[in-house]
């Protein structure tokens, strides 16, 4: 299921909405249309008028969000990061980057440039409105953003994962340090914010619910980074051919489902590439048939439920690469080919990259 929605591009980066923005979106809209005087529009008399103003801080507030991403974004894309893609959703941004730069200069400046943006939109519109203030509920909504937006540089400065401020400070470590130890420490303090934070929040409940989601993010957060920088480090030099199974079982595209079925339960493999005759046709996984009633199995052939958009690597690309591929299509196996031609070399599946991480443990 696709739980995002592209809206457009900038700077050639999709822009996606996920479905928990658009959940939330309404809820802080009507936050600001309630909230008194100063941090919301309750004093205005008309009710239109009113939950306006709230809708129109809650886009505004989510495009300065934007724009803090596009700020990560744009110090990546100039020392040769590939953006996936920024997403919008619950608690605020993410840029989804191929690969985070290991040098810690660089680190430093990619993870300063989303807070810069926010310290300048903030500081920008509280001076414009201290300059220009005619008492209307519009300029209220300038100081309304531009107060979030201190709010947010401050918050993301944060020494905890996943903000900001996390990888400012393992960019600091790993000037005197492992690349890994310092992402070690830098988890460590994120996850004691967590901690502490989800005490706090025990302490305040009810008012202090919004501090235990938040601490249960960072916490999840610092924890994801740490571990997938681990297994990025053990994985490095490791190259797809080292690994991969070379004696592939195949199917062809004749094959019954219901056969496919009693083959998986048999051999316990869950996917298998489809050949026909010499030439891949495609893959054929347990997801692809496992939706598929009983009765239907048996005549129902490979060919019409088999995945024909194949993703395929070279025997040669590091497992790393090929762990990323895996995690963004959401697959658990890769159909390597030869260096110079398609022709099928072998297969790699998730266990296989488990199994060479063991090794290396």
């Amino acid at each position: 299921m696709n739980t995002s929605i592209q809206i457009g591009k900038i700077m050639g980066i999709p822009i996606k909405l996920h479905i928990t923005f658009l959940l939330i979106l309404p809820v802080f809209a009507w936050i600001f249309a309630n909230n008194p005087e100063g941090f919301g529009f309750s004093d205005v008399e008309s009710a239109t008028l009113r939950y306006s103003l709230g809708m129109a801080t809650a886009v505004l507030l989510f495009t300065c969000v934007l724009l803090h991403e596009l700020g990560h974004s744009f110090v990546a894309l100039k020392h040769g990061s590939k953006i996936q893609g920024i997403t919008l959703f619950l608690f605020g941004g993410v840029s989804s980057m191929e690969e985070i730069p290991r040098n810690p200069k660089i680190e430093l400046k990619m993870a300063l440039a989303g807070p810069g943006v926010s310290l300048f939109i903030g500081s920008s519109l509280l001076v414009i409105h201290d300059l220009f203030n005619t008492g209307s509920s519009y300029f209220r909504i300038i100081w309304l953003i531009g107060y979030i937006n201190i709010i947010l540089f401050i918050f993301n400065l944060m020494p905890a994962f996943p903000m900001d401020g996390g990888r400012v400070l393992r960019a600091w470590l790993a000037g005197r340090m492992s690349y890994i130890n310092a992402t070690h420490a830098a988890a460590g303090v994120g996850k004691m914010f967590a901690i502490f934070m989800g005490i706090l929040g025990v302490l305040t409940f009810p008012p202090g619910a919004w501090l235990l989601l938040i601490a249960f993010f960072i916490y999840i957060g610092a924890s994801e980074e740490d571990k997938a920088t681990e297994i990025n480090i053990k994985l490095e030099g490791l190259k797809i051919r080292d690994i991969m199974t070379k004696d592939v079982a195949t199917v062809n595209p004749g094959m019954s489902v219901e056969e496919l079925v009693n083959l998986m339960f048999k051999s316990k493999h869950m996917g298998y590439p489809v050949m026909n005759g010499d030439k891949l046709s495609g893959i054929v996984t347990f997801s692809d048939v496992r939706n598929i009633p009983k009765e239907e199995r048996i005549n129902m052939k490979v060919s019409q439920v088999m995945t024909k958009a194949l993703i395929t690597l070279n025997e040669h690309e590091d497992v790393v690469q090929a762990l990323k591929t895996m995690t963004i299509n959401n697959i658990g196996r890769i159909i390597v080919t030869e260096t110079d031609n398609d022709r099928m070399v072998g297969i790699l599946s998730r266990t296989d990259i488990l199994r060479a991480l063991q090794l290396r443990e």
